[in-house]
């Protein structure tokens, strides 16, 4: 017999077996989600600590150069670089200083070489001061004026007396500027709506009409009343600014030149030379307030951003009322009651490539269609008044309303694509139970898939959310304005007044980072407001989420 000798059976390498297994791309797959989060969580970390520490008041320090020169300022970044404009290479160390008082230096921001630097110390009474206009100034105090009289002398007593009269002057210059804004708006309104009353008498009835005669009547007592009450308008202005007349805050720059604040004008002012750590933990949650509550100035550099985050937040809820109805109604009828064929499948695939759309496109059908097609058909139908007499549209401009059926229309595809998953994760037992009970379709529609089916339309929402909120290229055509401190709120619309114009925190970064005049003084101030911008969409998300997790406990223990 003819025995054939085995062949040696080759070894399985590790290798090879982990292949066929699929275990190499479990860890290359794990290993990429590692790093996505591991970038996504040092980004927002990044972006965290620049925006939180952007209102610590710094060490003030005093840098004397060799040349005789002495500047005051905050030591802001550090930087080494070689120095090839000689014909050999220079290691060379400088800093940034950011030395303030724009309007004698001409400078908000300075570098100087480490080899330039005679000295530096950081004098006790130091001052950083925080103005309504002009930006930052740095000097040392000196006295506290009345017009030509010395009330206070020496830096000691000037601090004391600053401290102590301060509060009160900003008080008076606030009153005065709520009634410039909100008291004489109101009166201005006034006069404006008696004016188109008598422009829409004239449209309606013609000037020899009963009608028209009324509203002239009319216009001319409510003219008459508006001016008595601008007269104690004035007076009161008058009173409160004649108190602030003339007090002001003469410093001294590290240089020599001595400048009169007025003190009224002065929003804030401390020297962190001095401060213990309660002391610069209160300048910096004061000014944490005043960026969250106050309206914007310098360019929106400085200030608040209370217009933009009412802008965001409103925007962002007017569009999930809108997207969601419109959303949950196409895919409820797409899954449920339309019946399977090419146009079923042609409308999905075109629902797919309308989330890849870029989002521009929405601003320009947003602005063709909502603004100059349907808004001004709204202004022609019931604001003809206000065209005849001011050449000005009520709806066919831009406005917060146009600003979120256009973000709406951005995020609809998410949405009908998350709630068709979610119908389609209802088990069909459960629609045959129902109809085996007698149930008919909208029945168990209503009582039976929507509720469970609720959890995974509520994650779509929340991705239409969090994609809407940070939007900007759609809002620069349909709404969005550098500054718009005048609120969008009216009681014709629930808590909104929607066709005026508003503000943004997206669209506030792109404006204070790229189009601001002092780059440098902008970049804490884009940190801050993408920080802001980031937790507010989070809040929003967080909340969406616990609504969420409501839902399913109360319905079902399966996610979608």
């Amino acid at each position: 017999m003819n025995f054939k000798t085995p062949r040696p059976r080759r070894l399985r390498s590790a290798h090879s077996s982990l292949n066929a297994h699929g275990e190499a791309w479990v860890w290359l797959t794990g290993g990429s989600l590692a790093l996505a989060i591991a970038m996504i969580t040092g980004l927002l970390l990044f972006i965290m600590i620049r925006g939180a520490s952007t209102f610590w008041p710094a060490a003030m320090e005093l840098v004397e150069l060799k040349d005789g020169r002495a500047v005051l300022g905050e030591i802001t970044g550090r930087e080494d670089f070689i120095d090839r404009s000689n014909g050999t290479a220079m290691h060379v160390a400088r800093k940034l200083v950011r030395t303030a008082n724009f309007d004698i230096t001409g400078n908000h921001y300075e570098w100087f070489d480490e080899g330039a630097i005679a000295s530096t110390s950081r004098p006790e009474w130091g001052t950083a001061v925080e103005r309504m206009e002009g930006g930052r100034f740095h000097g040392f105090p000196l006295r506290i004026l009345d017009k030509e009289r010395v009330v206070a002398e020496g830096a000691s007593q000037t601090w004391q007396a600053f401290q102590e009269m301060h509060p009160a002057a900003r008080k008076r210059f606030r009153e005065a500027l709520w009634i410039d804004r909100h008291d004489r708006g109101a009166l201005q309104r006034r006069l404006r709506a008696a004016r188109l009353a008598v422009v829409q008498a004239d449209l309606n009835a013609g000037r020899e009409s009963r009608a028209y005669l009324s509203a002239v009547v009319a216009e001319k007592a409510v003219i008459a009343s508006v001016a008595e009450q601008s007269m104690a308008l004035d007076a009161k202005t008058a009173s409160l600014r004649d108190q602030n007349a003339g007090w002001g805050v003469e410093f001294v720059t590290a240089s020599g030149e001595k400048t009169i604040l007025p003190l009224a004008l002065i929003v804030r002012a401390w020297q962190p030379n001095r401060l213990s750590t309660a002391g610069k933990c209160g300048v910096y949650f004061s000014r944490w307030w005043e960026f969250l509550a106050d309206d914007p100035r310098e360019a929106n550099s400085a200030g608040g951003v209370f217009p933009a985050i009412w802008g965001t937040v409103a925007m962002t809820l007017i569009m999930a009322l809108l997207v969601a109805p419109f959303g949950v109604l196409a895919a409820l009828y797409l899954r449920e009651y339309a019946v399977r064929g090419p146009m079923t499948t042609a409308i999905r695939i075109a629902i797919n490539n309308l989330a890849g759309v870029p989002s521009i496109v929405y601003g320009a059908f947003g602005l063709g269609f909502f603004c100059y097609v349907l808004g001004a058909s709204i202004d022609d139908l019931f604001f003809k008044a206000s065209l005849v007499a001011d050449n000005q549209p009520t709806f066919g401009t831009g406005g917060l309303l146009w600003a979120s059926l256009t973000l709406a229309l951005l995020t609809l595809p998410v949405v009908i694509v998350a709630t068709e998953e979610a119908l389609s994760a209802v088990p069909n037992s459960m629609r045959e139970g129902s109809y085996a009970c007698g149930a008919g379709k909208w029945q168990t529609i209503r009582r039976i898939v929507l509720p469970r089916a609720l959890p995974g339309i509520m994650t779509g929402l929340i991705l239409a959310m969090a994609r809407g909120a940070g939007e900007v290229a759609p809002l620069m055509l349909v709404g969005v304005k550098k500054l718009a401190v005048e609120l969008p709120i009216d009681g014709t619309f629930p808590f909104v007044h929607p066709e005026r114009e508003f503000m943004h925190l997206a669209y506030l970064i792109y404006d204070v980072g790229f189009q601001s005049p002092n780059s440098q003084a902008a970049r804490p101030m884009v940190f801050t407001i993408t920080f802001l911008l980031v937790a507010i969409i989070a809040l929003l998300n967080v909340s969406a989420i616990w609504f969420r997790s409501r839902l399913q406990r109360r319905y079902i223990a399966q996610h979608f």
